[in-house]
């Protein structure tokens, strides 16, 4: 067998340490089926050392929970991983500005559809008043540009006061009904090659569509062509070799914008797909064959 190093929470995690060793042991199963073995390794203790991380043909970071919470350290971490050349997928450099939802800007510039956005460094009253105006809706989505899991995020309608909103950067886009109602898609893609599709819909009377919050999710045998176009655009925006990427996008007035394209720690909804852990183990051992 040969072993790589799946990325975690902090040991003494008590957000996410009762959840990820399930993940893991579902990725584990899959990964061994091509005579790879996963070990466990918390994130925080080697952001500043990677001298034990550089022993392993192959790092994921694919349990890096929680990394949008303690920011400054992780962008500590790839920068350490980075210089000390520890074999990361995906890569060093997308861990960084992934992590971080401006990228959509730049994804703006290069011409894929994402949902109409107003960028603000701390939102006020009037950042809130000025986006109603723009996008002539009555409800906003506010939330930081560092998060996750629907952290901090805020669900706003026009006259409502402006509560617990985001301290620095955050952006703010209409609340698209599209979300709530059609739900979200994610497409899985392995090594480049589309592996699977879930829809996630929210829960009755809520907007997120985390499992966390009700959401339901459902595995879907093909995406519709435009999605799976913009998907196809996304990754040949992004320069990096990715090992795996997850694009989430959601159909608006007969057009599909991207929500997000999570190359960090998405989950693979192999719980929705089982069968599709082998793609992901078959693109890993491909990734080592080739060198990491």
């Amino acid at each position: 067998m040969t072993e790589i190093a799946v990325l975690t929470p902090a040991a003494d995690d008590g957000t996410y340490g009762p959840h990820w060793p399930v993940v893991l042991e579902r990725l584990s199963e899959a990964l061994a089926l091509t005579g790879v073995s996963t070990r466990p390794m918390a994130w925080p203790d080697h952001a500043r050392d990677a001298s034990t991380l550089t022993g392993f043909p192959l790092v994921l970071p694919l349990l890096a929970w929680g990394y949008h919470q303690r920011h400054a350290l992780w962008l500590e971490a790839t920068g350490t991983w980075a210089g000390a050349g520890v074999r990361l997928a995906n890569p060093a450099g997308v861990l960084t500005w992934n992590s971080d939802k401006t990228y959509l800007r730049r994804l703006d510039a290069a011409g894929v559809a994402v949902p109409a956005t107003l960028w603000a460094d701390g939102v006020t009253d009037r950042d809130v008043d000025a986006a109603f105006d723009r996008f002539g809706t009555d409800t906003l989505i506010v939330k930081p540009t560092v998060s996750g899991g629907a952290w901090k995020t805020l669900k706003i309608a026009r006259g409502e006061a402006l509560v617990d909103a985001p301290a620095g950067a955050a952006m703010i886009q209409p609340f698209l009904p599209d979300l709530a109602t059609a739900g979200e898609l994610s497409m899985l893609f392995f090594g480049g090659r589309l592996s699977h599709a879930v829809l996630k819909r929210a829960a009755p009377g809520d907007f997120r569509i985390q499992s966390q919050f009700g959401g339901r999710y459902e595995a879907v045998a093909h995406p519709p062509a435009g999605a799976l176009a913009l998907a196809e655009q996304v990754l040949a925006t992004i320069e990096e070799d990715l090992l795996y990427a997850r694009i989430d996008v959601v159909e608006h007035e007969g057009r599909w914008l991207l929500m997000e394209a999570e190359l960090i720690e998405p989950d693979f909804y192999l719980g929705e797909a089982p069968d599709r852990g082998r793609m992901f183990a078959d693109a890993v051992r491909a990734r080592l064959a080739a060198g990491g």
